[in-house]
């Protein structure tokens, strides 16, 4: 069982809207989860299962029409949610660091990169302007940017993608925050690069012992990096274990296939077995079972009967008609 006091935020029914109730699509459909201190959890789903939706809700970036219409983000006992606008600015990058899909339009181009990272360290802090610029070639010098005393003057434009996201990950740790969320950080890298971000930010977390939230829809990164798997589809988690277990024993359909796919990858006598059919609109979602309509394992409750989350095992929950079955023969 895990420690309350080992928890840094949990995360209840979460729910995201896009549009009106009438028209509109539920991209975050009552997720809840929680964040270990020093632990990585990955976030996983095809593209558009609302992962980064849910990154930008626990953080207050939507953009509209985008809204978080229910449930609870607590910080310390803090409901995120309740917060006024800058009471939020003041969690972010304090006590809550993110680093971005594209580092290059993540950056202000028209800023130095000491001057954006000295901006987040003055703004949180009690440094002088001087003080923090210092501080900035420091951060810098850390996630391996060479000459950082000169290249703290130079601009985004001057910098490769790979240094540009070492940049925004020193903007994200500036101010040890307890938690670092990480959305496809890698995802306009090749991959030799990509390899030492990842190392550099399991490194980095590894040192502050905070909690890490890496949103990927790379299996090969979640099992190199990962102590606990969430899996998402179409706004909903379908499973969540250790990684241990999602990898060596996945219940749900859908992490089967997706793990499959990997495995078609990686084995070169067999062919790869893609998920048929469409992930479904979430504007107009079908009954039941949301992927009910590409599961192999279908039934016909699973088309009427909506599963919810449930626990499989210890630290093991799935969201299975059908293994919920097994589960209570088991």
């Amino acid at each position: 069982m895990t420690d309350a006091a080992d928890i840094t935020l949990e995360v209840k029914n979460l729910t995201t809207r896009f549009g009106n109730a009438r028209t509109g699509a539920t991209v975050v459909d009552g997720v809840s989860f929680n964040l270990k201190r020093g632990r990585t959890t990955a976030l996983v789903g095809e593209s558009g299962c609302g992962k980064s939706a849910t990154a930008l809700s626990v953080m207050q970036l939507l953009e509209p029409p985008g809204e978080v219409i229910a449930g609870e983000v607590k910080l310390g006992g803090v409901d995120l949610m309740r917060l006024s606008d800058a009471e939020m600015t003041e969690v972010r990058g304090r006590r809550i660091g993110m680093v971005f899909q594209d580092p290059m339009t993540s950056l202000n181009p028209l800023l130095s990169i000491g001057d954006q990272i000295a901006e987040t360290l003055t703004a949180h802090t009690d440094l002088s302007r001087r003080e923090a610029e210092q501080r900035a070639v420091d951060l810098l010098t850390r996630v391996g940017v060479a000459d950082a005393g000169r290249r703290v003057h130079d601009y985004p434009h001057h910098f490769s993608g790979g240094m540009r996201q070492r940049v925004l990950i020193a903007a994200a740790i500036s101010c040890s925050p307890e938690i670092i969320i990480a959305d496809e950080p890698t995802t306009a890298l090749d991959v030799t690069v990509q390899a030492k971000i990842l190392r550099l930010l399991y490194d980095l977390q590894q040192a502050m012992h905070a909690s890490l939230l890496l949103i990927t829809h790379d299996l090969g990164v979640v099992a190199a990096m990962a102590d606990e798997v969430i899996v998402m589809y179409a706004g909903r988690i379908v499973e969540q274990a250790d990684v241990d277990t999602l990898f060596h024993r996945p219940r749900h359909p859908y992490t089967k296939a997706l793990l499959a796919c990997v495995e078609g990858i990686s084995d070169r006598a067999a062919a790869l077995e893609p998920i048929q059919g469409m992930a479904p609109d979430l504007k107009d979602p079908p009954p039941g079972c949301r992927f009910a309509p590409r599961c192999p394992s279908v039934r016909d409750v699973c088309r009427r009967r909506d599963p919810r989350l449930a626990p499989y095992s210890a630290r093991h929950d799935v969201a299975c008609l059908l293994v919920g079955e097994e589960a209570a023969d088991g």
